[in-house]
């Protein structure tokens, strides 16, 4: 009887387990007192996908019991939660955010744009251009640079670039590149083609328009193409992602 009793209990424990591997496609909603909220990133913080609220509030993403899911945007503070068995049962999860105040202090904007390195003799021609997150990078993890200003300040080589990396500051740098490429990817894609072809060419369901242009936005041929100006082929592949992506959420509702 003993030997039945640990049977089941390990049967039931095992059951448990499966369970909370399970995909679930989660339809949730964020609630604010800011009255024209735009957009809000809904980001799964462990598969490291996201997407975005719609204009009401609403967005989906596939995610885990015990997934912690991030919600960030200019117009509110960031409020992370970690997903429930309760949650994944919800037909809606309603998530409340915080206005975030912001205090800024009088400015007088001046224009000198006409004065650069080049105009003043220091370099022959424009230095290379980095976004912030390019920039942050190469300050992290460039140890020429530091050795450099270490030198020129009297002291010893630079350490920086080896305490991040022990640290583990280089690779979060790494992924916050990776996002910022990835939101360039998206940009260009919204600007080179109007929603319709999402709904109409494509048959993307306009709620889930927004969540589609996540979906490709880490994939490295859709760049390539869009990258070389070659509108075909980035069709011709959208097409493709567009396929995989509406398969994913036909799985996710049945």
């Amino acid at each position: 009887m003993k030997l039945l009793y640990i049977f089941f209990a390990l049967c039931f424990s095992a059951s448990g387990f499966a369970q909370a591997g399970e995909l679930f496609f989660l339809k949730g909603k964020v609630v604010t007192t800011v009255k024209e909220l735009r957009e809000v990133n809904v980001y799964n913080l462990r598969s490291e996908s996201g997407t975005a609220t719609d204009e009401t509030g609403n967005y989906s993403l596939f995610v885990k019991v015990g997934d912690t899911i991030q919600f960030q945007s200019l117009q509110t503070e960031t409020k992370k939660i970690v997903v429930t068995e309760a949650d994944v049962k919800k037909s809606l999860l309603v998530t409340q955010l915080l206005p975030k105040i912001i205090a800024l202090a009088e400015v007088e904007i001046q224009d000198h744009s006409n004065i650069n390195a080049v105009s003043l003799g220091i370099l022959d021609k424009p230095a290379k251009k980095y976004t912030p997150a390019e920039r942050r990078l190469k300050t992290a993890t460039d140890l020429d640079a530091t050795a450099s200003a270490g030198m020129m300040a009297g002291g010893s080589i630079g350490l920086d670039p080896i305490l991040n990396a022990i640290s583990g500051r280089t690779e979060m740098l790494k992924k916050e590149l990776e996002v910022e490429r990835q939101e360039r990817l998206m940009t260009k894609v919204e600007n080179q083609f109007k929603p319709e072809y999402f709904t109409g060419r494509l048959k993307i369901p306009s709620e889930y328009v927004k969540g589609f242009l996540y979906y490709i936005a880490d994939d490295a041929k859709l760049e390539d193409y869009m990258k070389k100006k070659n509108k075909g082929l980035a069709k011709f592949r959208l097409s493709e992602l567009a396929s995989q992506y509406l398969t994913l959420l036909k799985n996710g509702k049945e």
